[in-house]
């Protein structure tokens, strides 16, 4: 027996599917190219939350989050009709902080190790 659970494979589905219908566009200018980072689907598969990033750092999250959830009801459909599912999942749209917070300890740490060979050198 696999050791995932439905909700799982589904929520592959669904990010495979919504990063299809971004990339083909939305014409709200406020959804700038984004990238899904993960989809949690709900047990019962009644429920999506969608995580995002801006791509290149370019754009603000809360701007982009306002224009996914007025976008909400056409992304929901569209995955109706790409998704064989019973019910078509309410999607929740949340910026994903850990990609911001994992740049930022990057930059700590190139700090870090270039203070550490200014000491070595001297």
């Amino acid at each position: 027996m696999s050791d995932f659970k439905r909700a799982d494979r589904v929520a592959g589905e669904v990010s495979a599917a919504l990063s299809q219908v971004l990339l083909e566009g939305l014409r709200d200018p406020r959804v700038t190219p984004i990238s899904i980072t993960s989809v949690r689907m709900s047990d019962d598969l009644r429920v999506a939350r969608v995580n995002f990033t801006p791509l290149g750092g370019v754009g603000d999250a809360s701007t982009i989050r306002a224009g996914l959830e007025a976008a909400a009801g056409f992304l929901r459909r569209e995955l109706g009709q790409r998704l064989r599912l019973k019910y078509t999942p309410e999607l929740h749209f949340h910026p994903d902080e850990s990609v911001g917070r994992a740049v930022a300890l990057t930059a700590r740490l190139e700090q870090m190790e270039a203070a550490r060979k200014g000491r070595d050198d001297a």
